[in-house]
């Protein structure tokens, strides 16, 4: 008999009716030679019989087991199907999900040609009950190539994060050498199980396939082991499974592995349940407590330093078992941006709340309860999401309800001088126009760190939804506090709703089919309330649609109707704007003077695009200026201009119409530039990190993917360089035509050469108004602090954290010094109140110039903005604190910074702050070495880009 190249095991219980399409994905697999093994665990269902039906009609290839008796879980079906399996390799399917259909031929092809125990391929989260088919790739970056590890220790992250048993192919001689198995009677069996194989492979490869689909029903009736959190033994078992783990780790001497997974276990697995706390009883929660802190004592404290400050919050304040103060953190966890608890301040410092950080031995509590950086103190008022809880709730049966809740005033920040004013919301979710209803609040006041209110809503007589489309409304609050507006969710908090009563309500459309409100508590624990029948002719009624809906006849309706609302839908798609943009705008004449200008996508009014805009406005060129937007409403644009929000039909009309292109980045990829239309690109920097087709992952794409990004770049008319390194390194990584290149220089940097000629004529340094708006000292120096954007494994912008003491720069140099700190404009940062007018927030200004030409020197690190302010020939000293991580990651630079480097390269907070202190004999000590730096990076930077640009394009003897 052949033996064949792949078994898949399909286990299957109550699931006769899914059951034949996970085995035809198995057959219908381009590698025919593959082997379907089903095992039925006990099912009282029709399941075995579907099974046997299946066998008989392939009896090559199918073959059906049954268990005696039900295991309860999917250990012990996988286990006896690994043992009637055949064929050389095995793979796993579970009943109600399927196989992408070249995953068996994908997998054995990496396996024989690596020589692999183990292939993972990427696994696909659909979303069955999502009207838009929703899919989610699981962990995408572990699988952004093809890559074969000889050790699970080269890639901790595999094991630590993908821990699925089905997205994998397994040699069988390796399963049975090894004896691995599924733990049974356990649930979470694919942790240990998939631990095991990877710390006992001598090989494992992954590929960037799509290899299972892994079918998810948010709604359903029966949840699955995973999503019953609020069962005590559901916990039990996930902190058994996570010590036999450990153990197997400790066992190995994988110290490294165990401290990742202890902080995916902070961020993943304990946040899981603690979402759950603030809707379960007391004595689960005194239980859960029980065996989350014995197993938190076992977590190394490094894996603190790896997660989020709420995560970090929620695992301590658990350890010490205080709810009053858990329960907020963990609602704020829950409803991201959510401020639950009125903070507490000491000594300049602010914290989660005041309990544990008066204890002076407890330094662990005041280090993880400090949330200063997080800026809760500082941000406006009206941009905080204040937690507002519900502290009780009463109805009188008939359709009048009253509540009464408290609003989280954290430090005290609403006076309690401030007039206050409220009132409620109900809102339709799915918006039909506006549908909306108000109530005045009838009692709002001061309450100590907290607002209190409560109000009587006649919502039978006052809320009115259409009936069948609205079904689902939210609550919201909203309270005015002097000039302050602010917009809370209202949070069921402790209070039960399960007594409460159905609101009479009189729906526009029709009684017949929902004549009750029924209030309600969302995932994330918020009141809402859901149409109901309650009346016998609406329950009647609503039965009769229901059995309408699934007719025949509805049938037809239902599929026309989708079409309308995808067609409508569609509309407003992407896709749809792409198409219309080609076939339509694209048709339109171009309209002569159009300039569409764009900076950093639209997030800005900076860089060298404003630069050349103000000089033709300088010069009177006759053009029509239209500048782009992203987000909501623009500020710091200019208002003689057109704005246009990115990706509008205004913006694609205007892109398509444009006689001129000019920006810093790059205008969407799969819009095509017509041939009247000149593309200008300025570009955001000199490189110092590889770029373009010199990037590994550029190359990894495949011919596809490069074919796009060549395309993309050869819409480019105009490129503008700074030397001729930029020639060797942009240029050539964007493969462009000598022809292309403009050797004019950056017109961003006109004002930063005009500011040293100027310096030097008269010896002065003139700081400007600026340093007055800033609040500078004028016997200080001005450094700034600008580093550059870093991202993480996955591709997601990293959070901006000091990696220095900033409070201890400005005790040990604030007296010489004003810092200014301008973050990357993707991240954000938050100062602590002690070092107000020593440090300095500048990342809200969008235009770095001003600050460049301000600073007396720059601290960075490998910032492209070292190119630019080496024009000014001031001292830079160059913060290199993780130097080896990021000049050697998968990118690579085009240089080594520490041979050209034009200040100091130092590695530690404290060699950074000495340096600082040797500022002025740093100066002169790297005068040569910052001219040898401006001529290699900025020969063509001469001052007058801006007018060469103008002159060339857009005066009339230029053109």
């Amino acid at each position: 008999m052949h033996v064949p190249d792949v078994s898949v095991v399909v286990i299957v219980y109550n699931d006769a009716e899914r059951l034949p399409t996970a085995v035809q994905s198995v057959l219908d697999q381009t590698l025919r030679g593959v082997e379907v093994v089903i095992v039925d665990d006990c099912s009282k269902d029709r399941s075995y019989e579907v099974a046997q039906e299946l066998a008989a009609a392939h009896p090559e290839r199918v073959r059906a087991f049954r268990l005696p008796e039900n295991s309860g879980g999917c250990g012990a079906p996988r286990n006896h199907g690994i043992r009637q399996t055949a064929g050389r390799y095995v793979m796993f399917l579970d009943s109600d999900d399927v196989l992408e259909r070249n995953a068996c031929r994908n997998m054995l092809a990496a396996a024989e040609r690596t020589g692999a125990d183990l292939v993972s391929g990427m696994c696909v989260r659909v979303h069955l009950d999502n009207r838009w088919n929703k899919t989610t790739e699981w962990y995408p970056w572990i699988y952004a190539r093809t890559r074969t590890l000889d050790s699970i220790t080269e890639y901790p992250d595999l094991l630590v994060y993908d821990t699925l048993s089905t997205n994998k192919c397994y040699r069988r001689e390796f399963l049975l050498e090894q004896g691995l198995e599924f733990p049974v009677g356990i649930h979470y069996e694919d942790l240990l199980f998939s631990a095991q194989a990877y710390v006992a492979a001598r090989r494992i490869t992954l590929i960037p396939n799509h290899v299972y689909f892994w079918n998810v029903v948010e709604k359903a009736s029966a949840l699955s082991i995973s999503n019953r959190r609020h069962e005590i033994a559901n916990f039990v078992h996930r902190m058994e499974i996570h010590r036999r783990v450990d153990e197997l780790l400790a066992a190995k001497g994988h110290t490294a592995i165990k401290s990742a997974k202890d902080a995916k276990f902070l961020k993943h697995d304990l946040v899981l349940h603690l979402r759950d706390l603030p809707l379960l009883g007391d004595a689960y929660r005194q239980e859960f407590a029980r065996l989350a802190n014995g197993y938190l004592a076992g977590i190394d404290p490094a894996a603190y330093e790896n997660v989020t400050h709420l995560q970090a919050i929620c695992a301590y304040l658990l350890g010490k078992e205080d709810w009053d103060n858990l329960l907020p953190a963990a609602d704020a966890m829950t409803n991201k941006g959510r401020l639950c608890s009125p903070l507490a301040e000491r000594d300049g410092r602010v914290y989660w709340c005041a309990r544990h950080i008066d204890d002076p031995a407890d330094d662990e509590g005041r280090r993880i309860l400090d949330v200063t950086d997080q800026g809760y103190h500082t941000a406006p008022l009206s941009s905080l999401a204040l937690g507002n809880r519900l502290t009780s709730y009463e109805d009188d049966g008939r359709g009048t309800v009253t509540l009464a809740g408290r609003i989280v005033n954290p430090l005290g920040r609403i006076k309690a001088e401030t007039p206050l004013k409220a009132t409620l919301e109900f809102r339709a979710r799915r918006q039909i126009g506006v549908r909306s209803f108000t109530f005045p609040v009838t009692t709002v006041r001061h309450a100590g760190d907290t607002i209190e209110w409560s109000t009587t809503a006649d919502v039978a007589s006052t809320v009115r939804p259409l009936g069948i489309i609205d079904a689902v409304w939210d609550v919201r609050l909203k309270l005015t506090a002097g000039g302050d507006r602010m917009t809370t969710r209202v949070s069921v908090g402790g209070v039960d709703l399960e007594s409460a009563a159905r609101l009479r309500v009189r729906p526009r459309l029709t009684r017949l089919v929902s004549d009750r409100f029924e209030p309600e508590m969302t995932k994330k624990g918020n009141l809402s309330y859901v149409l109901t029948a309650e009346g016998r002719a609406a329950v009647r009624t609503q039965a009769l649609l229901n059995n309408a809906m699934h007719g025949k006849a509805a049938g037809v309706v239902k599929r026309s109707l989708r079409r309308a609302l995808k067609a409508r839908r569609n509309l407003g798609s992407g896709e749809q704007k792409v198409k219309l943009y080609h076939e339509v705008f694209s048709k339109l004449p171009v309209k002569k003077g159009t300039v569409v200008f764009e900076s950093h996508m639209g997030k800005q009014y900076s860089d060298s695009p404003k630069a050349i805009y103000e000089e033709m406005v300088r010069q009177g060129a006759p053009f029509e200026a239209i500048w782009s937007y992203a987000g909501g409403k623009p500020t710091g644009f200019p208002k003689e201009a057109t704005l246009v929000r990115r990706w509008s039909w205004p913006y694609l009309r205007a892109l398509a119409q444009a006689e001129y292109w000019v920006d810093n980045q790059g205008f969407p990829l799969a819009l095509a530039k017509r041939p009247g239309t000149t593309y200008i690109q300025t570009w955001h920097g000199s490189a110092l990190k590889r770029m373009g087709f010199h990037e590994p992952r550029t190359k990894a794409q495949g011919k596809a993917g490069q074919d796009r990004f060549q395309a993309a770049v050869d819409r480019f008319d105009h490129f503008l360089i700074r030397s001729e390194h930029d020639v060797r390194t942009l240029a050539k990584g964007f493969r462009l035509r000598d022809e292309v290149l403009l050797r004019t220089g950056y017109p961003r940097n006109d004002a930063l050469v005009e500011a040293h000629r100027a310096e030097a004529q008269s010896g002065e340094r003139v700081r400007g108004p600026l340093a007055a708006e800033l609040g500078i000292d004028p016997d200080k120096k001005v450094l700034l602090y600008a580093p550059t954007f870093r991202a993480n494994a996955d591709g997601t912008v990293e959070g901006f954290e000091f990696p220095f003491d900033v409070e201890e720069f400005a005790d040990r140099l604030g007296d010489r010094f004003t810092l200014l700190v301008r973050t990357h404009y993707l991240n954000s940062v938050s100062l602590p109140p002690s070092v107000a007018g020593r440090v300095v927030d500048v990342s809200r200004y969008h235009d770095i110039t001003p600050l460049l030409a301000l600073a007396d020197g720059l601290i960075t690190d490998y910032s492209s903005v070292m190119f630019d302010y080496a024009v000014l020939d001031r001292p830079m000293l160059f913060f290199a604190y993780d130097y080896e991580k990021y000049a050697t990651d998968i990118r690579g630079t085009y240089f080594d910074l520490k041979e050209k480097a034009p200040g100091p390269v130092v590695a530690t907070a404290d060699e950074l702050m000495q340096a600082v202190g040797a500022f002025d004999e740093a100066d002169a000590k790297y005068a040569e070495a910052r001219q040898r730096f401006l001529s290699e990076f900025g020969e063509y930077d001469r001052g007058d880009a801006a007018r060469q640009i103008v002159e060339k394009f857009f005066t009339r003897s230029g053109k």
